[in-house]
């Protein structure tokens, strides 16, 4: 079984292969969302909200229906939003302000896409698991956020 690391490694390589040539962002999103999605164990949401006027828009995303609509800084994806950094949570029950958009999410850990200096959407996934995301998970997480900052910025399109 591979270790942590060397998955989230893998799964990079992927996001490379199926979006490297690819400039709309929106389908970047769904792909790189499906990839996470079936790639990674006991998550049960994976998905991008947008940063759209003063607000969070859901984007593209798999799981259960989820909040459309999001108040930058109001639970963790609006506190990601606003403080620009990965925010990662062990208990969402005990995080103040959490928005329950799947009742049978216990934690969660939101990533930041910034373009410019600004925060352009955020990368949410949730799990029914306590305590299920580490610092492996951030690093590897923050490092495929990366490389689509960096695929968006050579195709020079921010929609």
């Amino acid at each position: 079984m591979m270790n942590k690391l060397a998955e989230y490694e893998l799964i990079l390589k992927q996001v490379e292969a199926i979006a490297s040539d690819e400039s709309d962002i929106i389908a970047n999103m769904a792909n790189i969302s499906a990839l996470l999605f079936e790639s990674l164990s006991d998550v049960n949401w994976v998905g991008f909200y947008r940063v759209l006027s003063d607000e969070l828009v859901l984007g593209p995303f798999q799981g259960k229906v989820a909040c459309i609509r999001i108040p930058l800084n109001k639970g963790v994806c609006g506190s990601a939003a606003v403080k620009a950094k990965t925010i990662r949570v062990a208990n969402v029950h005990d995080f103040s302000g959490h928005i329950a958009c799947d009742a049978n999410s216990n934690s969660e850990i939101v990533v930041p896409l910034i373009i410019n200096d600004k925060v352009v959407a955020v990368l949410d996934i949730d799990s029914p698991i306590y305590e299920r995301f580490d610092e492996d998970d951030q690093t590897g997480l923050e490092n495929i956020i990366n490389l689509f900052e960096n695929i968006i910025i050579k195709h020079g399109v921010i929609n």
